[in-house]
């Protein structure tokens, strides 16, 4: 399966994370922001912002003096032992706070063998998750999830993926011909979260954008219920702007 990846925000915001935990990792004295600056080559605001991003994710911590050394969540992230466990649970927790401030039930999804699977989400009584009448993976044509986990693959692959799965037409809204859908697919932006306007069902809207660990395709997604619909762009930017946690989780 060929993939058609072009790094987004997040990817490069994790992507610094990993630079700036490697050299936190070699010193177990600890290291100062000042020598992580010189460093890492990264200007001083962006630093800030991902040292306060890593101190609350628990990845480091400051110790007497300000130095920065590896936290707890690192620490477990890393070890050999249980890290599939680890890493559910951190991605979890990470879940549980998007849902949070963006105030959505909020999901992880991956494309897994040729097939839309959603793999972790967090709702709760105000921000309910999506009601899935239809299986995810056969409506990949009308969510946000799978028009986004399909925009990463090229153009073999979505054809691949339509040709498996008929686009039934779900909803007044949803699109069934394939030519359309793979023409909006191709013309999709990957820094612009991928929305679904009530395609796969009447009174829910849901964005989702792209997360790319190394050769795996994934998506963070967001649902609303229509009468929230004037959020789902804002909640989609936050979504966006807040994704680097999930990648890094992934990819340590």
């Amino acid at each position: 399966m060929a993939l058609m990846h072009e790094p987004t925000a997040p990817y490069h915001s994790a992507q610094d994370a990993l630079r700036v935990l490697e050299i936190v990792a070699r010193r177990s004295c600890g290291v100062t922001d000042t020598e992580l600056a010189r460093r890492t080559d990264l200007r001083p605001e962006r630093l800030t912002a991902l040292l306060r991003m890593l101190r609350r994710e628990g990845y480091v911590q400051q110790i007497t003096g300000g130095a920065y050394v590896t936290g707890e969540t690192l620490r477990r992230l890393t070890s050999a032992h249980d890290r599939e466990r680890a890493v559910r649970e951190k991605l979890q927790h990470t879940l549980d706070r998007l849902r949070d401030s963006v105030g959505a039930a909020v999901y992880m999804s991956r494309y897994v063998d040729g097939e839309v699977k959603v793999t972790q989400y967090a709702a709760g009584p105000t921000t309910p998750a999506v009601n899935e009448w239809v299986d995810f993976r056969t409506a990949a044509h009308a969510t946000a999830v799978g028009k986004s986990l399909l925009t990463q693959l090229d153009h073999n692959a979505r054809r691949d993926h339509l040709s498996r799965h008929k686009m039934a037409r779900l909803t007044s809204r949803t699109i069934t011909s394939d030519k359309l859908l793979l023409s909006r697919l191709e013309s999709q932006p990957p820094t612009v979260p991928v929305l679904d306007l009530q395609e796969y069902a009447i009174g829910t809207v849901c964005a989702a954008v792209p997360i790319t660990a190394g050769s795996s395709v994934g998506c963070l997604a967001l649902s609303l219920p229509v009468e929230h619909a004037h959020r789902l762009r804002q909640a989609a930017d936050a979504l966006n702007r807040n994704a680097a946690p999930v990648l890094l989780s992934l990819t340590i």
